[in-house]
């Protein structure tokens, strides 16, 4: 049972009240040209682009709870390790390459380099990525966890506060509130932190109330399903946020530099909700629903007012990727689609197009959570089957040596997709003991487009080398 005082109902409600005033505020100054609409002018500073990238990352929260509280540091080892190794490998590969590029999307970089029909495909690849359903769901369980709601009346309060200063203040709204909510997850989670460990102690109290497997970093878990969760890391390279923010960033130093600097805030973070999570399976074991974790770790060690900021702190965690994924998607759809099929290539069009692909979104992403309700599993199988047919790509878009030539570029797509989803379906029918049922869909899907890939990359150098054999 969890209980909430006024006074942690008082300041969650502030806490929203103060995200809504300050998403709004960009409106009133930002310009209506696409630049500033879509990516604030391509002028976002050092400070906040840190702060949005750090905090547009956590999302998935809840999630993180349970991950910890199941299996211990392996949540660590697979959701943030593998993560910091692309980040700075993206921030020193790609991050100024993609600023010097100055375009909006990926899917505008894919059609620049491999024409319009691997472009269109992409597009479809990047919306699944980013559509909000599964953050939405996560933000409106605990609304109604907390004020007591329905379900569908909590997802509109969702849509609320997460969602309709975007059509107003475009980017920056995200960027002013992202920065906002930077600062409240981190004070919420240092907050706990020193309350359990001044109250229990440290390492020395977790050791005596943990399984020891849950302080290994690898879990006791099965090698492959390590390398599984490393390989879906390769979701770094593909991700629209980090390419959005890049666009948006003052030159490319500020984007490098950003991101190498949020590796460094992701680990404090981790370390904090990893520390969390540890406690609460230390002092609430044998929960029903591990996705509560947290938030009866709260309702066990937190009093009236702590609580509150801790619930705020939650709430930051999830609006910050929330309200990010919903502009994405937003920008993903008017730019990618609704502009491209328009009659008239007006990009001071794209403000309007974009709010219509916001509107779009929302009303897909309420449909996925209320009669999808499994979606945070779907979120693993769409990461799974769609980053093997575009991450080659992206990569070949900014390093030639690595480039295949358009007419190669949607069926690497067709090829790295289907493969994933039809060894999905297929292992189904493998004897679940057996090697074969253990192997992911993802790792067949990076094989196929990658062994594909190199032979498309074999024949052209071969065509360039001998062409009078064609």
């Amino acid at each position: 049972m969890v209980t909430f005082s006024n006074l942690d109902i008082l300041l969650v409600v502030s806490f929203f009240v103060i995200v809504l005033l300050i998403g709004f505020l960009p409106g009133k100054f930002s310009q209506k040209d696409a630049g500033d609409f879509l990516l604030s002018g391509r002028k976002v500073g050092l400070p906040l682009f840190i702060l949005t990238n750090v905090a547009t990352w956590y999302g998935g929260i809840l999630g993180v709870g349970e991950f910890t509280y199941r299996y211990g540091l392996l949540s660590w080892f697979t959701q943030g390790f593998p993560y910091y190794i692309f980040a700075i490998l993206f921030a020193i590969f790609f991050a100024k390459k993609i600023r010097e590029s100055s375009l909006f999307t990926i899917p505008d970089k894919i059609d620049e380099v491999y024409g319009k029909r691997a472009g269109l495909a992409s597009s479809l690849i990047v919306f699944a990525l980013v559509l909000p359903a599964p953050y939405l769901l996560m933000l409106a369980t605990l609304i109604s966890l907390m004020f007591n709601l329905s379900f569908f009346v909590s997802i509109l309060f969702s849509l609320v506060i997460s969602f309709v200063y975007l059509l107003k203040g475009g980017y920056k709204s995200d960027l002013f509130t992202d920065a906002f909510e930077f600062f409240v997850m981190f004070a919420g989670f240092i907050l706990i932190f020193a309350v359990l460990t001044s109250q229990f102690g440290g390492m020395n109290f977790l050791r005596a109330h943990l399984p020891p497997s849950h302080l290994t970093l690898t879990g006791n878990a099965n090698p492959l399903y390590i390398l599984v969760w490393f390989l879906i890391a390769l979701w770094t390279f593909t991700d629209p946020g980090f390419h959005q923010r890049s666009y948006a960033a003052r030159d490319g130093n500020v984007a490098k530099y950003g991101i190498l600097i949020s590796v460094v805030f992701w680990l404090l973070f981790d370390f904090l909700t990893a520390s969390t999570g540890l406690f609460s399976r230390a002092l609430v074991p044998n929960l029903k629903n591990p996705v509560m974790a947290f938030p009866m770790l709260a309702e066990k060690t937190l009093g009236s007012g702590l609580k509150g900021l801790f619930y705020a702190a939650m709430f930051a965690t999830i609006l910050s990727t929330l309200n990010s994924y919903f502009f994405l998607s937003g920008t993903t759809l008017g730019k990618d689609f609704i502009f491209r099929f328009a009659r008239t290539k007006d990009e001071q069009k794209l403000p309007l197009y974009t709010k219509i692909g916001l509107l779009v979104s929302a009303i897909i992403s309420v449909a996925f959570v209320m009669f999808v309700q499994s979606i945070i599993q779907m979120w693993y199988l769409i990461g799974s089957v769609f980053i093997p047919g575009l991450i080659l790509l992206i990569i070949g878009a900014y390093y030639k040596g690595f480039r295949i030539p358009q007419k190669f570029a949607l069926a690497e797509i067709l090829i790295g997709v289907f493969s994933s989803f039809g060894w999905f379906v297929l292992r189904n029918y493998f004897s679940p003991n057996s090697l074969l049922a253990s192997v992911e869909p993802m790792i067949i899907g990076l094989t196929c487009a990658l062994i594909f890939h190199l032979m498309v990359l074999i024949g052209k150098e071969r065509k360039e080398a001998f062409p009078l054999e064609t």
